[in-house]
């Protein structure tokens, strides 16, 4: 089992939606958590170590992580997906965005489209945090 861990700011829209989009996909165990101190899940050694596969959204993600965890990313791949933080939990577009990105940097890849599943409640909504 590939383990992928998906990181974002706050761990509140982009990273858990990606968490959740790639839950069950075949052949990986994802997790998400957030670079900043107020992260729903923040990020810690022992994330990062469990990690095989780190995916930030942001190059500023990137550079917050090497700065701040350096001596924990040892042989773990770093890939940057370049997805600015405008979309709510769960937006199509970022969906979208997600599994036309993401996809081609895992193991086991499965043709066809991938489907997030239904929308969780108890996520907030961007206009809710603002």
């Amino acid at each position: 089992m590939h383990r992928i861990l998906f990181i974002c700011s706050q761990n509140r829209l982009r990273s858990p939606t990606a968490e959740h989009v790639f839950s069950e996909w075949p052949g990986i165990e994802v997790m998400s958590a957030g670079l900043d101190p107020s992260a729903s899940v923040p990020v810690t050694p022992e994330l990062l170590q469990w990690a095989q596969t780190i995916f930030v959204m942001e190059k500023s993600h990137r550079n917050k992580l090497s700065r701040k965890f350096r001596q924990y990313l040892k042989s773990q791949r770093v890939i940057c997906l370049n997805i600015p933080d405008e979309y709510d939990y769960m937006d199509e577009r970022l969906v979208s965005l997600l599994t036309t990105t993401v996809p081609k940097y895992l193991p086991g890849r499965r043709p066809g489209p991938v489907h997030g599943g239904s929308v969780p409640r108890t996520q907030p909504t961007r206009a809710a945090m603002t």
